[in-house]
């Protein structure tokens, strides 16, 4: 993450963090029995980074943010979102093609980065967004040859993506800050 806004780096770590543990969290509703322990893994360091960037934003709370005066966008976005995926997901159950929740949900999530990129001023949200969404697409030929849920891949997709930007934002965020008090 590229941002000027350091509460707004560190809330983007631990969010994205957390974000990826619950990722892999459901991406062991029907996962192949080897991967266990890598998504549990996963998970875990998920959660480690959201607790230290978490304390970073409690630390730093009062300090700018590129959503000064913009929440109202932030919240627009998301509600959109909401009501995509809500959408989305009434017509996969009616049509009894539930076990593609996963990636429905991963896409439109996806999706949502390109106006975030504009909402927080910070372009690396597309290079996220654009990752996401070509790794889904290229996996819909497989998904549609299987009959398992389309978490086993889809969110672990989403899920190491979330990681390794994190992981990424959280270097850059280091270097530059250090671990502030």
């Amino acid at each position: 993450m590229f941002t000027e806004f350091l509460r707004d780096q560190a809330f983007a770590i631990a969010w994205l963090s957390i974000m990826a543990a619950g990722w892999f969290g459901w991406s062991q509703e029907d996962p192949r029995p080897r991967l266990r322990g890598v998504l549990g893994a996963g998970s875990v360091l998920g959660i480690l980074m959201a607790v230290a960037f978490g304390i970073l934003v409690w630390r730093n709370w009062s300090s700018s943010t590129a959503l000064e005066g913009q929440y109202w966008v932030f919240g627009l976005v998301v509600l959109a979102e909401a009501v995509l995926i809500g959408g989305g997901c009434i017509v996969l159950a009616r049509r009894k093609q539930t076990r593609w929740y996963g990636w429905w949900i991963g896409l439109c999530v996806a999706l949502h980065f390109i106006p975030l990129a504009w909402v927080f001023g910070d372009w690396s949200y597309l290079g996220l967004s654009a990752v996401q969404v070509a790794g889904l697409l290229l996996m819909t030929p497989t998904l549609r040859r299987g009959d398992y849920a389309t978490s086993r891949w889809a969110c672990s997709w989403v899920a190491a993506t979330f990681l390794l930007f994190a992981l990424l934002s959280a270097a850059i965020f280091l270097a530059k800050h250090g671990y502030p008090y």
